[in-house]
């Protein structure tokens, strides 16, 4: 008996075993009981006169492996009989598998159909980047077949026409073969159609004309089709990259015009007759100049040629691994481009890996008037290089370098509160439409059922809290100059006025690790506009400071932001400028109405230490003042004391003005603020 008969063997015994246990139990009572027994007799009978019900899964499992295993690397039916826990057997419902994901194990031989449809329950198949050969079987007993993922093997022969009669199909993927003949003519009957990959094949003839509206992902490039694209609604939104490698195909989506009307010749250059007579040295010259041109310049394209070809090589198993991901999880995604995350804190940098969820890759959404001209996808950002900035409640932010070298910023929402996308797309639409010399502008977005990101432009100069704290710890740090202050003060203001011109929108996390310096160092707001998707249940933020900039009323996650917290935030980020300490405590309870006692403090001590220049006149004093007030102001305990940002902004644009008129050369130099972020460390963001 060979090693697959007996695991068809412990199989069976497996299943025949508890009735019998029952039948050993019954005849042991039965003997004292002759009018239980027959009755027991006859009911026996009348159970074997039936067909028994059986899942028959293992044995369709093992005998699949028979012809697809010669090496024995699935260990199928070892570990017990429950094919539930068997390699590649993803998924169960009611004992019946109907996820078999069986990928990469340098499988051989063919594929089994007899044993394949034995699987009727199977919702999802995947046999991808194997050494399959042979013709795909037919497979018409999977009825209940959504996705089937064949690619990269060496299968051959036709495709096969029973795939057209699974009408519940809405994957197919047979890219990576070399699968001969026609593309199906039925497979336009195939009404949940979601996504058809069968470049790199070697398919001939004619396109069918597709027009299922449930199409989104179609490639037949690399092939030997031929003949006019068909100008359906399905197909007309795919470019060229879908249908490119098909030198005989024509039409407008690949900008190659038809000419094979009946009228119609084909019109080959015709070289001019040359005599003998009139053959010169001069043109013999030419030739052999040409020619060896001509060569080198073959060299260079086939060196190119084979550069590419490698590149190519390496995405396609990139793209494998993302497909793995997005379409095998959702049975309906669709297929990206995309690079491993292995960098889960800072120190390391790699591609992006994230969840596309079941409705496949999708596409950016630009949300500025002119975004829409950005020269990237959303493929170009997978294949991007990501170094995390930062983390945050929310989610975490990377810094994302694309290969044509544009920079960008893109924020996470992992751990946000999840609306619907409706909702989602709606409050989005209306913070990206922001646009103020003092916002950091939201460019882009994308989302998928359990995945969103937020595309912002990169600020290479930092935040304030780096321009304020330097890398000295917390508590050492150097207060700005006054006029610094002034500065940073009214951009703030600014960018924060035009956020809460808008109804019902505030920033909610204002603190200075959301400042960031702009290509003139101006202060501009980020991270504004995300509270809808503040998560209730999640735990508070790690850094103690990140609650103190919130307002007392606030501080329960579960309360509404308002624009009065906003004008809280804002108070003591004016004290943390004139202080340069971090608020790791309450400041309005610590220090309550001394508050300007201790700033001046704190600014006198750094005066003494040679830290700080002293001020030689009334000025700068004057100013500080102006400053502590409008702090003062904003930090109240009650929020209708507080001011609104309008009045804010007044007032700093007062005092600057004012400062102008008064100051002397030495207290507002023009390089003073130069002098301010020269210490400045480029290439740093912190916590968004």
């Amino acid at each position: 008996m060979g090693l697959l008969d007996l695991e068809f063997s412990v199989v069976k015994m497996a299943k025949l075993k508890p009735f019998c246990l029952l039948v050993f139990q019954i005849s042991r009572f039965s003997r004292y009981n002759s009018s239980f027994f027959f009755l027991f007799s006859s009911l026996l009978l009348l159970f074997t006169a039936f067909p028994q019900v059986k899942s028959g899964d293992a044995e369709a499992l093992l005998a699949l492996r028979a012809s697809i295993d010669p090496l024995g690397v699935l260990q199928w039916g070892l570990g017990g009989i429950n094919v539930c826990q068997w390699q590649g057997v993803k998924e169960c419902l009611n004992g019946r598998v109907i996820k078999l994901v069986v990928e990469k194990f340098n499988l051989s031989g063919t594929l089994d159909g007899k044993s394949l449809n034995q699987l009727d329950q199977l919702r999802v198949l995947s046999f991808k980047e194997n050494s399959l050969s042979g013709q795909i079987p037919e497979l018409s007993g999977l009825a209940n077949l959504k996705s089937l993922f064949l690619n990269n093997n060496k299968f051959s022969g036709k495709i096969p026409v029973s795939l057209s009669m699974m009408h519940r199909l809405k994957v197919v993927v047979l890219s990576g073969n070399t699968i001969s003949g026609p593309i199906p003519m039925s497979f336009v009957s195939l009404s949940r159609l979601y996504v058809l990959y069968l470049q790199d094949n070697r398919l001939t003839g004619a396109i069918p004309p597709f027009n299922q509206s449930s199409l989104r992902f179609f490639n037949v490039s690399n092939n030997a089709l031929s003949g006019k694209v068909p100008l359906t609604a399905a197909l007309i939104k795919f470019n060229e990259s879908s249908f490119v490698g098909n030198i005989d195909l024509c039409g407008e989506q690949i900008r190659t015009p038809c000419n094979f009307g009946p009228s119609a010749s084909p019109s080959y250059p015709v070289a001019p007759t040359k005599t003998r007579h009139r053959k010169t040295n001069t043109k013999l010259t030419l030739i052999i100049v040409l020619s060896v041109v001509g060569f080198v310049l073959l060299c260079i394209i086939a060196a190119l040629l084979l550069m590419f070809l490698r590149k190519t090589r390496k995405e396609k198993e990139v793209r494998s691994k993302v497909v793995a991901r997005g379409l095998e999880e959702g049975a309906t995604s669709g297929v990206a481009s995309g690079s491993r995350d292995d960098n889960n804190d800072g120190s390391k940098r790699g591609g992006f890996s994230w969840d596309q969820g079941a409705e496949g890759l999708g596409s950016l959404v630009f949300l500025g008037p002119g975004d829409q001209q950005m020269s990237y996808s959303l493929e170009d950002l997978l294949k991007a290089s990501a170094e995390t900035l930062g983390r945050g409640t929310m989610g975490s932010t990377y810094k994302a370098v694309m290969e044509s070298g544009y920079i960008l910023t893109v924020k996470r929402l992992k751990d946000a509160r999840y609306p619907t996308m409706e909702e989602f797309r709606r409050h989005i639409e209306i913070v990206g439409r922001l646009r103020h010399p003092n916002l950091v502008p939201l460019r882009a977005y994308f989302q998928a059922k359990e995945e969103r990101l937020l595309v912002y432009d990169y600020f290479p100069n930092g935040s304030l809290f780096s321009l304020i704290h330097g890398s000295r710890a917390a508590g050492g740090s150097k207060p700005l100059h006054w006029t610094s202050c002034l500065k940073i003060a009214e951009d703030l203001a600014a960018g924060l006025l035009y956020i809460h011109q808008n109804p019902g929108l505030t920033h909610g996390n204002l603190k200075s690790t959301n400042v960031l310096l702009g290509s003139d160092f101006e202060s501009c707001l980020t991270d504004y506009g995300l509270t809808p998707f503040r998560n209730p249940d999640s735990h508070e933020e790690s850094s103690a400071s990140s609650l103190f900039y919130r307002a007392p009323e606030c501080r329960d996650v579960r309360r509404p932001l308002t624009q009065q917290a906003d004008v809280y935030s804002y108070g003591v980020l004016l004290l943390e400028l004139l202080t340069g300490k971090t608020p790791y405590r309450d400041l309005v309870q610590e220090h309550g109405s001394d508050i300007p006692m201790w700033v001046r403090s704190v600014r006198e001590e750094e005066t003494e230490s040679g830290d700080e220049p002293p001020s030689s006149n009334e000025a700068s004093e004057e100013k500080l003042g102006a400053l502590l007030n409008i702090a003062m102001g904003c930090v109240a305990i009650v929020p209708e004391n507080r001011p609104i940002m309008r009045e804010v902004l007044r007032m700093i644009r007062e005092a600057r003005a004012e400062a102008h008129l008064s100051s002397n050369s030495s207290d507002h130099s023009p390089g003073r603020w130069s002098d301010t972020v020269q210490s400045l460390p480029r290439e740093e963001h912190l916590s968004i």
